[in-house]
């Protein structure tokens, strides 16, 4: 069964992750606006470095979380597409190049399945 203390742990990384996933978005529309590329070793790696240390530690509790609790409308392998994708779009925000669409869509398949999460704490 999992605690109190987990059910608090995986809610404050998800929102987190929220937030990694709003900067990403901020940083790609600003990218997008200009046109100019980030700087690999003084922007991107510090922030991709970041991202992936907390995903991986979200991943991990929410992996645990979604084996226990077996919420309706989200599963394991969501969880870990989905950490997946926060890496990627982390990496993909300082790049003008990158495919507007296409990272959208990432961002939207992400926020669905962190609300989801969530949500189903406010149940």
């Amino acid at each position: 069964m999992i605690s109190i203390a987990q059910f608090d742990r995986l809610q404050t990384l998800t929102e987190e992750m929220a937030q990694y996933i709003k900067k990403s978005a901020d940083r790609f529309e600003l990218v997008k606006q200009t046109g100019s590329k980030s700087d690999f070793y003084t922007e991107v790696k510090p922030f991709a470095d970041e991202v992936k240390g907390k995903v991986e530690v979200w991943k991990e509790e929410a992996l645990v979380w979604v084996t226990e609790v077996r919420p309706k409308n989200l599963h394991s392998m969501q969880i870990s597409t989905t950490a997946d994708n926060i890496e990627m779009v982390s990496i993909q925000a300082f790049f003008p190049e990158t495919s507007r669409k296409r990272f959208i869509d990432h961002i939207q398949a992400i926020n669905y399945v962190l609300i989801g999460i969530l949500n189903s704490f406010n149940k």
